[in-house]
């Protein structure tokens, strides 16, 4: 059996395959960004499904690409807490932007591919390594365009009381506003990017509003000029994106790229479906 996990900040898409390909089961659990969570809150969320925690001992390959895996140590942290739950695998850790290359890149092609969901991230492939030219930092001095960017530049103009009367009504409608609150999710929950992130909903849901398409087209083209265009060739190869603030503002990043000469190719909401295709073509 083979795992292939499409892990997010938010939550973290797995489907068990066969050497055939054939899907043996699918399941979804809380993000696994280990930026953010420690050892102890991880196998936490590996128990919470019966379809892992009843499998481990079948599981022969693992292949899981996170956010928060970007660099050697994060990859290595979670690799042994892998390791030790699934004890007859072989396990690799992958940042999450190779799940969006192999999903969204046809093979031995050159794209620029970029991630836009609850974090960002942007790195250039030219057939057959990853290039990155911008070091994350993670969620508190980066993600520009992200959902957690959304969500804290939405929370900032509720509380300066910056935010349309209207638009601040309806917020308070379908968000629990009390500062106690808010703030215990910012410093004393894990996953403070994914709560975050769950406001990206609200101003994709009023993207029309003035208010929220200005914070919209400002953000999408911070993350051009700071992600995408560190790249040279940014005018000559094709953009691809994965991720549900990328895949829900489709029509605002054409319109973005199309003044910059950018070409857009693929968007997927998820790369998880690309990601079998792949592992099959290349078992």
């Amino acid at each position: 059996m083979k795992l292939l996990v499409d892990g997010g900040s938010t939550k973290a898409d797995w489907i068990a395959i066969d050497d055939n390909g054939k899907v043996l089961f699918t399941t979804q659990t809380l993000g696994l960004n280990p930026e953010v969570l420690d050892k102890e809150d991880v196998i936490a969320r590996l128990e919470d499904k019966f379809d892992i925690s009843h499998n481990r001992d079948k599981v022969k390959n693992l292949f899981f690409y996170g956010a928060g895996c970007g660099t050697d140590r994060m990859k290595d942290y979670l690799a042994e807490i892998f390791q030790n739950y699934f004890p007859n695998a072989i396990v690799a850790v992958y940042e999450d932007t190779y799940a969006a290359v192999y999903a969204t890149t046809p093979k031995d092609e050159q794209a620029i591919v970029c991630i836009l969901g609850t974090g960002s991230n942007c790195s250039f492939f030219d057939g057959q390594v990853l290039h990155q030219k911008v070091q994350s930092l993670g969620y508190i001095v980066m993600d520009d365009g992200s959902g957690n960017h959304f969500g804290r530049l939405l929370i900032r103009g509720y509380f300066f009381n910056k935010m349309p009367k209207e638009l601040a009504a309806e917020l308070q409608e379908e968000y629990n506003l009390d500062a106690d609150y808010v703030k215990a999710n910012l410093y004393k929950e894990a996953n403070p990017n994914a709560y975050l992130a769950t406001f990206a909903k609200f101003i994709i849901k009023h993207k029309e509003h003035p208010y929220c398409k200005k914070i919209i087209y400002k953000e999408l083209k911070k993350f051009v000029k700071n992600y995408i265009m560190q790249y040279e060739n940014y005018q000559s190869v094709p953009v691809h994106f994965v991720g549900s603030i990328a895949f829900y503002l489709k029509e605002e990043l054409e319109e973005i790229l199309s003044k910059y000469d950018i070409k857009i190719g693929n968007v997927l909401r998820r790369p998880i479906d690309g990601l079998i295709a792949y592992h099959i073509l290349n078992k």
